[in-house]
């Protein structure tokens, strides 16, 4: 290799080294504002109530798919699985991931937001639910995974936008 390339070569990466501690350093910024801001906290907090209400969905939507509902009828498993989550989830959303924003409204149309919020939800984790089993016919826990996701990021901006604002 010739000394001029092995040189263009050593200043090149050091300018991509200098434009990743740049991206990192934008990255931190980032972090902070959002810490600054209390939404880095809830993105915690609302991961770790999802993981619980999960484990819970799970303990309730695995034995009715496997004892109760055939395989191709294992969305009549997400209703009953949903409230039992929903129900917990309510009271650890309202009371730890989103503490501090529900002033603005009475309980009472928060409550109403919050089954409105969670229908939508239900209503998409059914659908996956639905096109997973009865249409493409896997197993009823396979959709269980993409279906949870997108309800729970599907919600997550729901609830902080229209319910716990």
């Amino acid at each position: 290799m010739l000394p001029s390339t092995i040189i263009a070569l050593y200043w090149r990466n050091r300018k991509g080294q200098a434009n990743v501690a740049a991206n990192d350093k934008a990255m931190w910024r980032r972090v902070e504002q959002l810490r600054a801001s209390g939404m880095f906290g809830e993105v915690i907090r609302f991961g770790i109530s999802g993981v619980l209400t999960t484990l819970i969905y799970v303990a309730v939507y695995w034995p009715l798919t496997r004892f109760v509902f055939e395989q191709r009828h294992a969305v009549y498993a997400v209703p009953f699985a949903f409230a039992v989550a929903v129900t917990v989830g309510f009271f650890l959303h309202s009371r730890w991931s989103f503490k501090g924003h529900a002033t603005r409204d009475a309980d009472r149309l928060r409550h109403v937001k919050f089954v409105a919020v969670q229908a939508s939800g239900i209503a998409l984790n059914g659908l996956i639910t639905w096109i997973g089993t009865a249409k493409l016919g896997y197993s009823p826990m396979v959709p269980l995974l993409p279906a949870v996701a997108c309800a729970t990021v599907f919600t997550f901006f729901l609830n902080r936008q229209l319910v716990f604002k």
